[in-house]
Parts: C-alpha cells; sequence; structure tokens
C-alpha cells in the first residue's frame, strides 16, 4: 500500500495491475485471465472518479451540472471549449476535449498537450487558455493547491490523509514542475485511492449478509475484479456497485454522484 506516494495499492512478481487496456496485446494478456468452471468474473470500474472529484474540490459549476446531469462530459468540455453545440459533435472534437480533459488533472503543458494531440504548441495553449476560461474554478484550485503544496510541504486527500510533496526549493526548474504536477493530482489521485479502499473494506461483509459467495481477487486503479458463482454473477454485481458508488459516505458529502459500473464475462477482457 506504500508503493505508490498517492496511495494507490501497488504489485509485484507479477505486476498485474500494469497490463495495458488499450493495446492489442493487453487485451489478449488478459483473454488469459479466465473464471473458474461455473463461475464467472466481474469487474467493477469507477466512470471518471478523478473529473468527478476535480469537479467536486474545485466547485466548479459547469461541470458538477453536466455530472449531475449525467451528461456526457468529455463532449461538454468540448462544447465549452471549441464551441461546438452537443447535437453536433462529432468523436475527433471529443477525443480532444477527453485529452484536455484528462490532461489538465495530471498538469500537462502546452508542449504535452500538443505532441499527444498531434497539434501544434500554439494551438494547445490556446485550448488550455479556452479550457480555464471557461473552467475557472479548475484553475483556481490548480493555483491554490500549488500554493498551499510549496508552504506546508503536503497536500491532504477529501479524507484528510497527508501526502507529502518535495522539489519546490530545487534549484531544477523541471522538478519544480514536477512537484506542481503532483500537487495538482496527489489530492484527486488520492481521494479516488481513499474511496476504492474503504468499498474493498465493506465488500466482503456486505457480501456475507447478502449471502454471496464472491470473492475479491484484484484491484487495478479505479477497478475491482471479483469471481462468483455464475448463478450469483448478477445479484453480485448489483451490490458490489452499490457499495462502490456509496463508499465515501457517510464521511463525505460530495457535490457529484460516484458512478460505478460493472460487466461479467468468463475471462478479464471481456468483463471490463
Amino acid at each position: 500500500m506504500v508503493g505508490a506516494s498517492t496511495g494507490r495499492l501497488s504489485s509485484s512478481d507479477p505486476n498485474v495491475q500494469n497490463i495495458p487496456i488499450r493495446t492489442a496485446e493487453g487485451r489478449q494478456i488478459r483473454t488469459a485471465f479466465v473464471a473458474a468452471t461455473g463461475h464467472k468474473l466481474i469487474s467493477a470500474d469507477y466512470s471518471q472518479i478523478e473529473l468527478r472529484l476535480v469537479a467536486h474540490v474545485a466547485q466548479e459549476t459547469t461541470m458538477i451540472e453536466a455530472f449531475r446531469a449525467g451528461i456526457d462530459i468529455h463532449a461538454r468540455t468540448a462544447s465549452e471549449v471549441f464551441g461546438v453545440p452537443l447535437d453536433q459533435m462529432d468523436s475527433e472534437t471529443r477525443r480532444r476535449a477527453k485529452a484536455i480533459n484528462f490532461g489538465i488533472i495530471y498538469g500537462i503543458s502546452a508542449f504535452g498537450l500538443a505532441r499527444q494531440l498531434g497539434i501544434s504548441r500554439g494551438e494547445a495553449s490556446d485550448y488550455i487558455t479556452a479550457y480555464f476560461k471557461n473552467f475557472p474554478g479548475i484553475r483556481d484550485y490548480m493555483e491554490r493547491i500549488k500554493v498551499s503544496a510549496r508552504e506546508s510541504g503536503f497536500v491532504e486527500t477529501l479524507f484528510g490523509r497527508r501526502i507529502h510533496i518535495s522539489g519546490f526549493s530545487g534549484g531544477n526548474q523541471s522538478m519544480r514542475g514536477f512537484a506542481e504536477r503532483q500537487a495538482i493530482n496527489a489530492p484527486i489521485q488520492g481521494s479516488a485511492a481513499d474511496i476504492i479502499k474503504r468499498a474493498m473494506i465493506r465488500i466482503p461483509a456486505a457480501l456475507k449478509v447478502a449471502g454471496l459467495r464472491a470473492s475479491m481477487l484484484l484491484q487495478v486503479h479505479d477497478e475491482l475484479i471479483f469471481e462468483a458463482p455464475e448463478g450469483e454473477a448478477e445479484a453480485t454485481k448489483v451490490l458490489i456497485t452499490s457499495v462502490m458508488e456509496n463508499a465515501a459516505n457517510p464521511v463525505l458529502t460530495l457535490a457529484v454522484p460516484i458512478v460505478a459500473e460493472a460487466g461479467i464475462a468468463d475471462s478479464w477482457a471481456d468483463a471490463h
């Protein structure tokens, strides 16, 4: 549990958390993880939890409203940043907005965004400027957390767990930039790690009370994987997602709903 500074679980020998999901090779490897005879694998995943937590901590009204209404957040961002109506959204514009959404919470630079999208640095800089103009709460959060981390040497998750950050006082610009990116992302990723661990603690007891025989096998960042008897798989899925979605309660009252989605299949590749 101390392998990652944000509080995420890490694994080794083998590091099954690092099997890529977006490559053909990674998906092929995941087909090798199969349920026992008469059982199914269940993959339950938090949907965009870090973006939801960003909206909450930044109190960014536009994003909060979108999540509450169940609107595709990447399409909404594209609409705001690029001025494209939601009903005229194309996949390429949404893809660019998705890269910006996730890039921003990791403190991405114009150079990094330009390389990721295959566009000029000037165009990427314009995108980031437009993003902050439309979502000023996120810009304010980022500036506020960088100052706080620089002064105190740590940041805190929404549950009050401290994550210490060094590198602000060094003479190396890249080191200071890395420290700033850590300060921005650690409270978000750390809070997501806290929430999923709260779910992991509660799920075994909830399964026992419900008389369900599923076993929790693995946690991969925002995903939990279970093996359940085939006849109990659907009921197990419903229980697991309910516990995950309510894991922050009663400690936190979030401004946005937390959503967990789950799939049932014979292999990990097909369940996720």
